[in-house]
């Protein structure tokens, strides 16, 4: 799909500038595509109603399509965004992939469904796979511009296998000192988990009511006090914690294969590329890394990670 970044700027100059949409997913490394699998919509504003129905995947999606994006259990999984749709637009795009003060944490969930293609967002269960708060003064907003517009997570090894909704969020927190003032911008990528196990978890929760404007990591001055945030208190993720996996999978079969999901090893011989495996059970290829460290997402497969 092709775009022009004219006609796309031009479509888009009514919308408030510093915003964000979610567009495409990566595998291991791989660009999946711009919009394949993915559910957007053409605005960047965000979501201030927690109980808006657009807490799950968003609202007026004008890009959805029947794709299914496969994800091996244990593949390194990327989400970008970007200020409008195609991409950055040059110099008329500085806040390009958000604006740096909209600071807050980022989280990825997930929903088990039949078809991911098909199916819509009333009554799922969410549990959440991943989030980046706050470490110091970096918040998972300041990691994924850091990353060009670029946020990450390990699929579980352990997941059961399956159609899922990927749902990626980001809580944006520079205006968050009143009820109403958080925003947050949402997007659902359509996703297939294969080679993992039989856990699904039970720590689930609903979109919209997952969220409460009382809630310690919802409404807050994060500019208050002592720096970070809120007067120096530590600060507290909404939702759900991250779900545990088993540290063996029942109803696994193999370790994912990397074939068709992983970059190409560099024909020098001196090591894997990045998000390419490095090694695992029965691996035979590099064990070091051109770019990164290799790291063990799970007893059977390592790749190289930043």
């Amino acid at each position: 799909m092709k775009f022009s970044s004219a006609l796309v700027f031009s479509a888009c100059t009514s919308v408030a500038f510093g915003h964000t949409i979610f567009q495409k997913v990566s595998v291991n490394g791989q660009d999946q595509g711009q919009l394949k699998g993915v559910r957007a919509t053409n605005s960047n504003n965000p979501i201030t109603n927690l109980n808006d129905g657009g807490m799950a995947c968003n609202n007026n999606l004008q890009y959805k399509d029947n794709n299914i994006i496969n994800i091996p259990a244990g593949a390194r999984v990327g989400a970008w965004w970007g200020h409008v749709i195609g991409g950055p637009q040059g110099s008329n795009d500085p806040d390009h992939p958000i604006a740096a003060s909209h600071k807050g944490p980022t989280m990825f969930y997930m929903a088990k469904v039949d078809n991911a293609a098909s199916t819509g967002t009333s009554g799922l269960k969410w549990f959440k796979v991943a989030e980046e708060g706050l470490s110091g003064s970096k918040w998972g907003v300041d990691t994924m511009i850091a990353n060009g517009g670029w946020q990450y997570f390990n699929m579980p090894m352990c997941v059961a296998s399956g159609n899922y909704l990927l749902r990626v969020e980001i809580l944006a927190l520079h205006s968050a000192y009143s009820a109403g003032g958080a925003q947050v911008y949402v997007g659902c990528a359509q996703i297939n988990v294969t080679g993992g196990g039989s856990s699904t978890p039970s720590n689930t929760v609903s979109f919209p009511g997952a969220y409460k404007s009382s809630d310690p990591g919802i409404t807050l001055n994060i500019y208050s006090g002592t720096l970070p945030n809120n007067g120096g208190k530590p600060y507290t993720i909404p939702g759900p914690a991250v779900s545990t996996f088993p540290s063996s999978c029942s109803g696994s079969s193999q370790p994912p294969s990397n074939t068709s999901q992983t970059p190409s090893q560099p024909s020098s011989g001196a090591g894997a590329a990045l998000y390419a495996q490095c090694g695992g059970t029965g691996w035979t290829g590099p064990t070091t890394c051109v770019e990164g460290t290799c790291k063990a997402s799970n007893e059977y497969y390592s790749q190289c990670l930043p």
